[in-house]
């Protein structure tokens, strides 16, 4: 009896030991999950919290889509930690903090469930703690409460972006706005799961916390006060959290004033663990959809360009780096699921290939999280604007949904998301 007790506790004990979340590292310009090589294909779920939320949420749809994700090897998310004010339309109702330092408890419940079922799949969560754009309030709500006027929303006439632009520019001399951003920093990471009992500082699935969403400058002039407030909140996390790596969220050159140089300046604290890029062929004029045959090819050349100044950089400070956004709307820019999604397969493809490339070279450049997994949502008006109640998708409430999510349908793209996970994930 006390042999069979015994057998029964080294089971028990191992099976633990087994299917335990592995904690993810950095060793020089490489990705360890506890001792291998640690390199994936994954996505952006910036709304996973809210799908996980027990009020407007639908647990039973995350759960699908986390096993579909699971399934097909995507093992890293990219999440937002809660929205901000949302008080306009066009961004993220409800909202996490809905007044300053005052959190809706059945979201932050939301984030705990996510983050434990996550855990439950071996799944890891890159968290952004902000945002640079409006879509879910971040630095410019800040500025709103702390008295420097409403938000001029772009989407709202008669706002416009650079109106937008020159008031969130604002956020980096705003003393009481950076106060309350580390606040927010300090009560999540701070937090313990209400359903793993895990503290977050603690919780091996959490890889990474981010800063936020594409943090930029905005204008040269003011890259002195932009990586002063950059390196304080990256110090601020290192002091709570030593445990997880700690990234920006930059887009890279794009964020910088189109410069690299200012791109390698912001990123010097030896605190950021890895560096990141973002590439938006359409936003940046590449690719037009109605000339999706012509402009394909130098969408291409150019996103591999733009790849190389940052393996370059990446290079100098030797450091991963992550392309953790990149999107390519569907045939005619359609937000139908039953589009044709081929343009957009041919630029994953040739994202996951220089993946692959780096790793045989033993380069920098890591991982890639496309942009992004909608599972199960989609568009309900005809031209795409979310309100409230509306299928959440990946694409955020200012643009329209389903322009740039990969659904659950996509078996094409899915299917060479899992072709390249098994390869990457099975490479020294």
């Amino acid at each position: 009896m006390k042999l069979l007790k015994k057998l029964l506790y080294f089971t028990f004990f191992t099976t633990i030991i087994m299917h335990s979340q592995e904690r993810i590292t950095v060793k020089g310009n490489q990705f360890y999950k506890g001792n291998k090589p640690y390199s994936y294909i994954g996505t952006n779920y910036w709304y996973g919290s809210l799908l996980a939320s027990k009020k407007i949420g639908d647990r039973k749809r995350l759960m699908r889509e986390l096993d579909l994700m699971k399934k097909n090897g995507i093992d890293n998310l990219r999440i937002l930690v809660g929205a901000d004010g949302g008080t306009y339309d066009y961004t993220v109702r409800p909202a996490l903090q809905y007044e300053q330092g005052k959190y809706d408890d059945d979201l932050l419940d939301g984030l705990d469930f996510l983050v434990a079922e996550m855990g439950k799949r071996n799944m890891y969560a890159v968290l952004y703690l902000t945002n640079n754009w409006e879509w879910s309030g971040g630095l410019s709500q800040y500025l709103e409460w702390n008295g420097h006027g409403k938000i001029p929303i772009p989407n709202i006439s008669p706002n416009t972006w650079p109106e937008f632009m020159s008031y969130t520019e604002k956020f980096h001399s705003c003393a009481p706005c950076m106060k309350a951003l580390e606040n927010h920093v300090k009560f999540i990471i701070g937090r313990t799961n209400s359903y793993s009992k895990k503290k977050y500082t603690e919780d091996n699935t959490i890889m990474a916390w981010q800063v936020g969403n594409e943090p930029r400058l905005f204008t040269v002039e003011n890259e002195a006060k932009f990586t002063s407030w950059l390196n304080a909140i990256v110090d601020l996390i290192e002091s709570i959290d030593p445990y997880h790596l700690i990234s920006t969220g930059s887009e890279g050159k794009n964020s910088s004033n189109d410069s690299m140089a200012i791109f390698e300046h912001t990123h010097q604290n030896p605190n950021i663990d890895y560096l990141t890029m973002h590439i938006w062929p359409k936003n940046w004029n590449w690719f037009k959809a109605d000339e999706a045959e012509k402009t394909l090819p130098q969408t291409l050349k150019n996103a591999g360009q733009y790849i190389d100044e940052h393996i370059e950089v990446a290079n100098h400070l030797k450091r991963p780096i992550i392309i953790e956004e990149f999107g390519l709307p569907r045939a005619a820019e359609s937000l139908s699921d039953t589009t044709s999604v081929a343009n957009r397969d041919v630029f994953y493809d040739f994202v996951f290939n220089r993946i692959v490339m780096s790793k045989k070279n033993n380069g920098p450049l890591q991982a890639a999280n496309f942009w992004g997994f909608g599972g199960e949502g989609k568009a309900v008006t005809p031209d795409g604007h979310w309100k409230p109640g509306d299928p959440l998708t990946t694409d955020p409430p200012q643009e329209p949904q389903g322009l740039n999510s990969v659904f659950s349908t996509d078996k094409s793209t899915l299917n060479m998301v899992k072709k390249y996970n098994k390869i990457v994930h099975q490479m020294p």
